[in-house]
């Protein structure tokens, strides 16, 4: 999938992606895939979608589109 970033918390560690068609993906920065832990708004980013233990959708292995 493909998407922007469109809010991260550096202090909880938790976000939000936007995908091409509006649909909103909540993720933990334990799943930006280069191990950062950061993300900035307004990035692209490539991702896959995971339920995650609540029930919702939530992106998994993070990835800056070059």
């Amino acid at each position: 999938m493909i998407g922007t970033v469109t809010e991260f918390d550096e202090h909880r560690g938790d976000g939000v992606i936007v995908d091409d068609d509006g649909t909103k993906y909540y993720f933990h920065c334990v799943h930006i895939a280069d191990g950062t832990r950061i993300i900035d708004v307004g990035n692209r980013v490539t991702w896959r979608r995971a339920v995650g233990l609540l029930g919702h959708d939530e992106a998994r292995d993070i990835r800056l589109v070059n």
